[in-house]
């Protein structure tokens, strides 16, 4: 098992959340933090233990199928396939969308993004906008993008702790000022923005939008953004999202759990969203897991012992093929 350092990402629109909850001053607003990426450019690396400092990529070169999954690794390779990340939106996001798989490739990249928002945190009033709220035809959408009326088109709800979002490619979407979210998503940082608000960069001039490339990847009839129905279970499982590319579960325990991942055939992550708690697995070294925190499970582990130290609340993260 194994720990990551952060990824820190300034963002224009970021805020405070993601400093405080990592324990770390750091210049400028912090908008996202990625707990697990193997994304070029910006690869984790092992934040303890006899392979601290140890890039992600290295150990999968390491153990292979042994991390990945067998099935994982016949698919994937040497790749990790998620980024998982943290989002603090003092700000607005941009209005944008992402490419799918095929769209991806032609551009250059080797995935699509597929994602899923849990709402860790939400100001009064904090809302975020998903899919269109009717039909709209690429004729319409140009204007639309030109006067900076598409605000108006999108499906608007607020949001609670808890809430969960299923976010497919295509899907026109815009986290609202307010939010603090863990995203999971495939490995990718293609976003293409459709409208910013007039915001300027850096370097003074407007953001750069991308409304050729996003004309290309939406889904104009895309108008179903509600949040996924669950219902919380104490000390069980509870399912938010079941992919092709990833499934993520729900774990509120209050007393000690053990997982069995034998049948899994692939990694696990758990990131904890609430609490602490005391990760035991045959042959590992134990690790607490604290909130904000995420811990990579190799696909070998067959039983994971969760000792939580109060209620722990974690999102539990693999891919089944």
């Amino acid at each position: 098992m194994w720990k990551f350092n952060p990824i820190l990402k300034t963002k224009i629109w970021g805020g405070s959340r993601i400093g405080r909850l990592h324990g770390i001053d750091h210049d400028g607003p912090l908008g996202e933090s990625w707990l697990l990426s193997g994304v070029p450019g910006s690869i984790s690396t092992v934040a303890s233990g006899p392979d601290s400092g140890l890039p992600l990529s290295l150990l999968i070169d390491r153990h292979k199928d042994a991390l990945l999954g067998r099935l994982n690794y016949i698919r994937y390779g040497h790749e990790f396939p998620l980024l998982i990340k943290l989002i603090d939106a003092a700000g607005a996001l941009s209005v944008q969308v992402h490419p799918d798989d095929d769209l991806a490739r032609e551009i250059g990249s080797p995935h699509g993004k597929t994602e899923m928002w849990y709402v860790l945190d939400a100001d009064a009033g904090a809302a975020l906008s998903l899919g269109f709220n009717r039909d709209i035809d690429p004729a319409e959408f140009n204007s639309l993008c030109g006067s900076g009326e598409i605000e108006k088109c999108l499906n608007n709800h607020c949001v609670h702790t808890g809430d969960v979002f299923f976010i497919p490619p295509g899907t026109v979407h815009a986290i609202g000022a307010g939010c603090f979210i863990a995203e999971v998503q495939q490995s990718s940082d293609d976003t293409f923005r459709i409208y910013d608000y007039g915001r300027l960069g850096d370097d003074g001039q407007p953001r750069p939008l991308h409304t050729d490339l996003a004309a290309r990847a939406l889904r104009f009839n895309a108008t179903d953004g509600r949040p996924l129905p669950y219902t919380a279970n104490p000390d069980v499982p509870v399912n938010l999202v079941r992919s092709p590319f990833f499934t993520t579960n729900v774990m509120t325990l209050d007393e000690p759990t053990l997982r069995d991942y034998s049948e899994c055939d692939s990694f696990v992550c758990l990131l904890a969203t609430r609490g602490n708690a005391l990760i035991e697995a045959k042959d590992q070294q134990p690790m607490t897991l604290y909130e904000g925190e995420i811990i990579l499970i190799p696909a070998s582990t067959d039983n994971v012992r969760i000792t939580p130290g109060k209620t722990f609340t974690a999102l539990e993260i693999y891919i089944k093929q």
